[in-house]
C-alpha cells in the first residue's frame, strides 16, 4: 500500500522534482541531494546564481587598482576598486574567446591585458583595446560581463543575477548588528580556507545547528551558551542584553528568512549569551584585540548573522568573523575563515594572531572532520534520513528553504 506522499509524487516529473516531493518533512535530506551532480547544477543555478553572497571585507583591496580573484565552482569573479574608490566585480572571462584576463590572484592594476589576443579591460571591465579589430567594431558592447554589487558595513556582496534580490532588508539589518561592532572601520587581521571533502551543503547545515556543539567542540562550548537550549540560557540572555543596554547600544537582531519568492532577500540576526565572566570568543574567555565600534566595555554576548544561504557573521565586542561556503563540486567544498579586528588595531601591539585565531581555528578543524565523516556515511545506499532534533531549528528552516529555492526555475 503507498503512502499518502508515496501517491501524491508525479512520476512523470523531473527525477529533482520527485525526489523534493517525496521529501518527508521533520527529517533531513535525501543521500541524492549531497551527492547527485545534476542536484548540484541546480543548486548552482537556483543558490548561487540567485542569491547575493559576500565575498569579502573590503579591507581585502584597500588601495586603487588593488584586485583579487575569487572562485565559485566554475566562476571566476574579479574584484577590484578603481580610480573613484568604487568596487567592481566582473567574471573573468574574456569577450573574444573566453581565456582568463586575469592570471594572477591578486595584486594592483588598472587593467587586465588578456594573454591570448591582448584585448585590453579597465579595471571597471570595460574594453580599452581590441587589436586589429574592423572599423565597425563596438568595443563599448564587449566589455567583462559585470555582476551587481553592495558595500555595507565593510562587507563585499555580489550576485551573479540579471535582476538581483532586493537587498533593503539585509542592509538595514546589517547597519543595526555589524554597524554597531563597527565593521565599516574594521580590517582583515587573518583569512584561512579550508578544503573539505563534502557536499557543500553538510557543511553548511553542520554550522546553523548547534546540537552537535557539546559533544563535538568542547572549547567552544566552554564558553558559549549557545551549546544549551534556548529555555536554559534565557537569564543569561537577558542579563547580556541587559548589559547592552547600560552600555547605551541597542544591537539589532531580526528575523527575514525567506524564500525568493517575493523578491527578496533572505537574513537572520540573533543575539546569545556567552557564559558568565566571559568576554570573547576565545581559549580562556578572555579579549583578544580591542574593543570595536560603539562598544566600551565588553557585554558578554555574541550577534550571529545568517544570510542569503551561504554567508555567516559572527560579532564579538573585540573581534568579528566571516564564515563562507564555496562549492567546488558536487562532493567538495571550501569554508573560508576571515578574522576582522578595528581598523587601527595592530598585530603585536593590540593582538596576538595565535590567541584571536584559536577558537575558531580548532572549532573549523573539528567541523572538517565532523562533516567529511558525514560526508562518508550518507554515500552508503542504506542511509536513511532521520528526524531533525527540536536543537536544530535553524537546520530544519534551512532545509526547508533549500528544498523551496530548488523547486522553482
Amino acid at each position: 500500500m503507498a503512502t499518502t506522499a508515496e501517491a501524491a509524487i508525479d512520476h512523470s516529473a523531473d527525477p529533482i522534482d520527485r525526489l523534493i516531493a517525496a521529501h518527508r518533512p521533520g527529517y533531513g535530506l535525501a543521500r541524492a541531494f549531497y551527492s547527485d551532480p545534476e542536484i548540484y547544477r541546480r543548486d548552482m543555478e537556483r543558490v548561487f546564481r540567485r542569491h547575493w553572497h559576500c565575498i569579502a571585507h573590503e579591507s581585502v583591496i584597500p588601495n586603487v587598482n588593488d584586485f583579487e580573484v575569487f572562485r565559485i565552482d566554475t566562476e571566476q569573479v574579479i574584484v577590484t576598486r578603481t580610480a573613484d574608490g568604487s568596487v567592481h566585480a566582473m567574471l573573468n572571462v574574456c569577450r573574444h574567446r573566453g581565456a582568463e584576463v586575469c592570471t594572477k590572484q591578486k595584486g594592483n592594476a588598472r587593467v587586465f591585458v588578456c594573454p591570448y589576443h591582448a584585448w585590453t579591460y579597465g579595471n571597471d571591465g570595460s574594453l580599452r583595446a581590441a587589436r586589429l579589430m574592423p572599423k565597425d567594431f563596438k568595443r563599448e558592447e564587449h566589455g567583462l560581463k559585470t555582476l551587481h554589487v553592495r558595500v555595507v558595513e565593510g562587507l563585499i556582496f555580489i550576485s551573479f543575477a540579471e535582476q538581483p534580490l532586493d537587498f533593503s532588508e539585509v542592509e538595514n539589518l546589517l547597519h543595526a548588528t555589524c554597524g554597531q561592532y563597527g565593521w565599516a572601520g574594521a580590517r582583515i587581521a587573518h583569512r584561512e580556507t579550508y578544503p573539505v571533502s563534502a557536499n557543500w551543503k553538510l557543511a553548511v547545515e553542520n554550522y546553523v545547528e548547534c546540537y552537535h556543539c557539546g559533544p563535538a567542540h568542547p572549547e567552544y562550548s566552554q564558553t558559549h551558551a549557545l551549546e544549551q537550549p534556548l529555555h536554559m540560557i534565557e537569564a543569561l540572555n537577558e542579563a547580556m542584553e541587559a548589559r547592552t543596554c547600560a552600555l547605551g547600544i541597542e544591537v539589532g537582531s531580526g528575523n527575514h528568512w525567506q524564500t525568493s519568492r517575493e523578491g527578496r532577500e533572505a537574513i537572520h540576526a540573533f543575539r546569545y549569551a556567552l557564559y558568565d565572566g566571559v568576554q570573547s570568543g576565545s581559549e580562556d574567555g578572555k579579549a583578544v584585540a580591542p574593543l570595536m565600534g560603539r562598544f566600551t566595555d565588553f557585554d558578554g554576548g555574541v550577534t550571529s548573522i545568517h544570510l542569503g544561504g551561504t554567508t555567516f557573521l559572527v560579532c564579538y565586542p573585540d573581534h568579528g568573523m566571516i564564515y563562507r561556503f564555496i562549492p567546488k563540486t558536487a562532493d567538495s567544498c571550501e569554508m573560508e575563515l576571515i578574522w576582522l579586528v578595528d581598523g587601527k588595531a595592530e598585530e603585536g601591539r593590540d593582538y596576538d594572531l595565535a590567541k584571536l585565531t584559536w577558537l575558531w581555528t580548532v572549532t573549523t578543524a573539528e567541523d572538517k572532520a565532523i562533516i567529511e565523516h558525514t560526508a562518508r556515511g550518507v554515500q552508503s545506499h542504506y542511509f536513511v534520513p532521520g528526524p531533525i532534533a527540536p536543537m536544530e531549528q535553524n537546520e530544519l528552516r534551512y532545509i526547508n528553504w533549500y528544498l523551496d529555492e530548488i523547486s522553482r526555475a
